[in-house]
C-alpha cells in the first residue's frame, strides 16, 4: 500500500512538471513569436518612413500626372528595388489611397528584366483596417499575411510619402517575408528540450532525497503510517512551490537561450537591420569582455530591452567567469534585479531613465549593484517578502518573486543583499563571498 502511494505521487509528480514545462514552453513560444513580428513590423516602418522621406517628390508627383511606364517611373522603380534589396524585404513599392476600402499599386520595387509584369493601379492586397488607417494619414502594419498565389507569408507595412508642401501624395509599402520568425520559434522548441529535460531530472532527484529523508524519519522517530503520510504531503508542498518558483525564473533563461541563438544565428532580421534609421537599436551595441557566455548573453539581452525603453544604462563589468557561482543562480540573481530596475525606471519620462551594472570579481568576493533612477522604496526590508510588489498585478500574474528569489539565492552562498533608496535612485548590492 505505501509502494503504491509514492509510486502514484512520483508519477504525478512527473505528470505536474510535463504540463508545467509544456505549457510555459508554448506560452513563450507564442510570446517570442508575436514579439519578433512587432519588432521585424516596428523595424520595417522605420524603414519606409526613410524611404519615403527619401523619394523624389516632385518626379513621383510628375508620374502621378501621367501614370505610365515612363522615364520617371523607371527610376523610381529602380530606386525602390535598390532599397528592397538593401532592407532583404520582399517587395517594395509605391501606393495610391484614394479611399478608406482599397489602395491600389502604382510602382514596384523589381528588377527591370524581372519576367512577371506589374501593372499601374492594380488592387493590392493591404487589408481594409491597414487601408482606412493611410487614408487617415497613419502609418499601418499588420499581422501575418499569406498569399497564396505566391505561396509565401508576410508582413505589410506602409508609411506617408509627403510632399514639400506637407500633402500625402502616397505611400510607401514594404512586404516582409516571415521566415525569420518561424526559424526562431523552432530554433526555441529544439533548444528548450535539455531546460525540459533538466526539470525532470530535477524532480526526479527532489522525488528520490525526499523518499530516503522519509524512510529515516520513520525509521528514527518510529511514528505511525499516518504521521509519516502527513509529513511525506508537507515535503511534497514544498516540492510543489520549488516546481513554481523555478517556473516562475524559466522565461528568464528562455531570453539567454534566445540571446544565444541571436549570437550565432544573425538571419533576415540582422542583415536589414544595418540599414534602419539611429532609432533602431541591436543587439550588437554590447560588445562586453566576459568569460562566463551565459552572463555575456543576459547582459546583451537587458541592454536591449534597455535600449527598447530609452534607459540609459552604463556597465561597468570585470572580466572574470564567475564560476564559483552556478550559472542559473547567477542569471537568477541579476536577471531578476535588473528587470525590477527596469520597470522602476520606464515609471519615469523618457529623459530622466538612469541604470547602472556593476559586476566585480575580486579576490575574496563577487558584487553585483545594480543602481535605477525612480521613486523611493519606503520599506526596504518588506520587499524582500515573497509576494510583495509595489506594481499592479495583471490578471494571471504572479508578482512579487524576484527579489525574494535573489534573496534565497544570495542566502544560499552566504551571501548578503542590501538595498539603498532615495527620492532620486535606489540601489540594490549583492555580496558573495568566495
Amino acid at each position: 500500500m505505501k509502494r503504491s502511494k509514492l509510486k502514484l505521487i512520483f508519477v504525478l509528480s512527473i505528470l505536474l512538471l510535463l504540463f508545467l514545462t509544456s505549457l510555459n514552453v508554448f506560452t513563450s513560444y507564442i510570446k517570442i513569436e508575436k514579439t519578433v513580428e512587432e519588432s521585424i513590423a516596428n523595424q520595417s516602418i522605420q524603414s519606409a518612413m526613410s524611404i519615403a522621406s527619401s523619394i523624389d517628390t516632385e518626379q513621383y508627383k510628375s508620374f502621378l500626372a501621367n501614370p505610365v511606364k515612363s522615364e520617371d517611373y523607371w527610376e523610381i522603380r529602380n530606386y525602390l528595388n535598390d532599397a528592397r534589396e538593401k532592407i532583404g524585404a520582399l517587395y517594395v513599392y509605391t501606393l495610391k489611397v484614394d479611399n478608406p476600402k482599397v489602395s491600389r499599386g502604382m510602382i514596384i520595387g523589381m528588377p527591370e528584366d524581372d519576367e512577371m509584369d506589374y501593372p499601374i493601379g492594380e488592387i493590392c492586397t493591404v487589408p481594409e483596417e491597414q487601408v482606412r488607417k493611410a487614408y487617415e494619414g497613419q502609418t499601418y502594419k499588420t499581422g501575418v499575411l499569406n498569399d497564396t498565389f505566391l505561396k509565401t507569408s508576410y508582413i505589410s507595412v506602409g508609411a506617408p510619402i509627403i510632399d514639400n508642401e506637407g500633402t500625402i501624395i502616397g505611400y510607401i509599402g514594404i512586404d516582409i517575408g516571415t521566415d525569420m520568425v518561424n526559424e526562431v520559434g523552432s530554433k526555441i522548441l529544439k533548444d528548450s528540450v535539455s531546460m525540459f529535460v533538466f526539470n525532470i531530472l530535477f524532480v526526479f532527484l527532489v522525488l528520490i532525497s525526499f523518499i530516503i529523508i522519509q524512510r529515516w524519519y520513520v525509521k528514527e522517530r518510529k511514528r505511525e503510517l499516518e504521521d509519516t503520510e502527513d509529513t511525506y504531503q508537507t515535503e511534497f508542498k514544498s516540492l510543489i512551490s520549488s516546481v513554481q518558483s523555478l517556473r516562475h525564473d524559466f522565461t528568464n533563461h528562455l531570453q539567454v537561450i534566445h540571446g544565444l541563438l541571436k549570437l550565432g544565428e544573425q538571419g533576415k532580421a540582422l542583415e536589414y537591420s544595418s540599414s534602419l534609421v539611429n532609432e533602431v537599436r541591436t543587439v550588437s551595441d554590447v560588445k562586453l569582455r566576459i568569460d562566463n557566455p551565459g552572463l555575456s548573453v543576459l547582459l546583451q539581452t537587458k541592454k536591449l530591452a534597455a535600449l527598447n525603453h530609452s534607459i540609459d544604462l552604463s556597465f561597468d563589468v570585470s572580466n572574470g567567469s564567475f564560476n564559483k557561482l552556478k550559472t542559473i543562480d547567477l542569471i537568477k540573481i541579476l536577471s531578476n534585479l535588473i528587470d525590477n530596475a527596469i520597470e522602476a525606471a520606464i515609471e519615469l519620462p523618457e529623459g530622466q531613465r538612469k541604470m547602472s551594472i556593476v559586476i566585480k570579481e575580486d579576490i575574496d568576493h563577487y558584487l553585483f549593484e545594480i543602481s535605477n533612477t525612480g521613486t523611493k522604496i519606503e520599506d526596504t526590508d518588506t520587499v524582500f517578502k515573497r509576494g510583495f510588489t509595489t506594481k499592479k498585478t495583471e490578471m494571471g500574474k504572479i508578482r512579487g518573486q524576484g527579489l525574494f528569489i535573489v534573496k534565497d539565492v544570495t542566502k544560499k552562498y552566504g551571501g548578503k543583499i542590501t538595498i539603498r533608496s532615495t527620492k532620486k535612485e535606489t540601489t540594490v548590492l549583492v555580496v558573495i563571498p568566495l
